[in-house]
């Protein structure tokens, strides 16, 4: 968040004085951080399941089956 504050103030009390394109392809670097670092940040893991749990006993069961069954067919190819 800091880098992205920076490149805002920095291109327009700065490098607007120079170049008003580079200001604004500042602009849209600074823009583009933030929602790459939440889908960098909201990554899971391959082996995380917490979110998959659902409460209802039947479905989890259910879903540990499906997956159990994925992991043998893996395992045999």
């Amino acid at each position: 968040m800091g880098v992205c504050l920076m490149l805002f103030v920095l291109a327009w009390s700065v490098v607007r004085l120079w170049s008003v394109p580079a200001a604004v392809a500042m602009c849209v670097v600074a823009m583009v951080i933030p929602p790459c670092a939440a889908v960098v940040g909201n990554r899971r893991e391959p082996g995380e399941r917490w979110w998959d749990e659902s409460g209802d006993p039947e479905s989890d069961r259910w879903w540990r089956e499906l997956d159990d069954r994925d992991d043998e067919d893996r395992r045999r190819s």
